[in-house]
């Protein structure tokens, strides 16, 4: 008789937090199977040795919860196939074979697993950027699926190739190699695999982009048309104020912007990107926006009339199909600007910045205002500003040799 039990295991130290573990108990010998997995002992159930998911404040639990029940799966399995042979086995054979098979999982499958992981948690952005990776990675595959331990420089350098034969930008092949040496890594870290460090070569960094923001002056005459005749047009272009006014708040921040958040004359929100608090003076120009849609979002929690559900797969996609519609908006008003490239849902954040920039605001301080944890990120926003500050600055020490060339050509004429 063999029985296999998930135990917690508490931290010795108070206020830390306790680990969970697999016992596993055949003819009176028991074994322990150690796992990565801490939680607090407030959220161990000991009656009924599980976890307590009424007390889960991390969201982290249904992780668990899904790792926990493949580990049992596995265990059984184990150990029914060993008595099916009816071959003699030991609690020590049985850890063993665990260990053993853990190492056999296949990239695709995995990947998909820690996507459902994601959908649980409620981070549907992240869920479909793995999605895009998955799918990608598995037509290089040919359809295929392959082992997680046989990732390595050559096969990542081969996918890399790929890639590029067909014609991806660096920063979207780049988008995927993060994408999959984070899924590589947390593989490692569950002690799935051994790292290898297959993406020592890929390239995982980010290009500079095209210039997206525009002149100080556009933001002026996009205030001043007259969209009366257009709700749709008129939401759009006070959206786009509203982010530049608010230091480019993100779309996605706005569309999820509650009433709640608004508050002593500030906006304070989290970014859903990174999950960083930012706190924003409220300016007459913010009010005035904020007043004017007060009663659009009546029945929901949000500002803007962008979502109409609690739902959070539900609201996910109705702030994906808003997206869409906010940038075909935001290529309309740039038509009736006679601008040469398009707005679109980034231009706000991008000009905010730039006009900071311009101002010889310290780059630390873009940094913070934009909620971005690290400088490179802001770096990467004004990397297309440098060439023409850098013209500006060069136009400005030439000025007399340019007045000198200048005369003499007036003086020859």
């Amino acid at each position: 008789m063999t029985t296999i039990r998930l135990k917690f295991r508490p931290s010795t130290i108070e206020g830390r937090q306790g680990t969970l573990y697999y016992q596993i108990c055949h003819n009176r010998t028991v074994r322990q199977i150690s796992t990565d997995m801490h939680i607090p002992p407030h959220q161990w159930n000991a009656g009924a040795m599980e976890l307590d998911t009424s007390a889960d404040n991390s969201g982290i639990l249904p992780h668990y919860r899904l790792t926990i029940r493949r580990d049992m799966q596995l265990l059984r399995t184990i150990i029914e196939s060993m008595e099916t042979f009816g071959s003699s086995y030991s609690a020590d054979d049985i850890v063993n074979e665990y260990n053993n098979r853990r190492g056999n999982v296949y990239s695709l499958k995995y990947i998909e697993q820690e996507t459902s992981i994601l959908i649980l948690e409620g981070r549907f952005g992240t869920a479909r950027n793995r999605t895009r990776a998955r799918n990608s990675f598995a037509a290089f595959l040919g359809g295929k699926d392959i082992l997680l331990a046989e990732w390595n420089r050559t096969l990542i350098n081969e996918y890399s190739s790929w890639l590029r034969r067909r014609s991806l930008t660096r920063n979207t092949i780049s988008f995927y190699m993060r994408i999959l040496r984070t899924v590589y890594n947390k593989a490692v870290k569950e002690g799935i695999i051994s790292q290898t460090y297959p993406f020592q070569d890929a390239y995982t960094g980010v290009d500079r982009t095209r210039k997206r923001a525009v002149g100080e002056d556009i933001i002026i005459r996009l205030c001043m048309l007259d969209l009366d005749g257009s709700p749709s047009l008129d939401l759009a272009r006070d959206m786009f104020i509203f982010s530049y006014c608010t230091r480019g708040m993100a779309f996605v921040d706005m569309a999820y912007l509650r009433r709640c958040d608004i508050r002593d004359g500030s906006i304070r929100y989290c970014r859903r990107k990174t999950g960083q608090r930012l706190s924003i003076r409220i300016e007459p120009c913010i009010e005035r926006i904020l007043h004017k849609y007060s009663g659009a979002g009546d029945g929901t929690p949000y500002v803007f009339p962008i979502l109409r559900t609690s739902d959070r797969k539900d609201a996910f996609r109705q702030y994906q199909t808003a997206l869409g519609y906010y940038n075909r908006k935001l290529k309309r008003l740039s038509s009736m600007l006679g601008l040469d490239t398009a707005l679109s849902s980034y231009t706000a954040r991008h000009t905010w910045a730039t006009a900071a920039r311009n101002r010889n605001t310290p780059l630390s301080v873009i940094s913070s205002g934009m909620g971005h944890t690290s400088q490179k990120t802001t770096e990467i926003y004004l990397a297309s500003l440098d060439e023409s500050v850098i013209d500006r600055a060069n136009s400005d020490l030439i000025a007399p040799l340019n007045l000198m060339t200048i005369q003499t050509q007036i003086s020859k004429e």
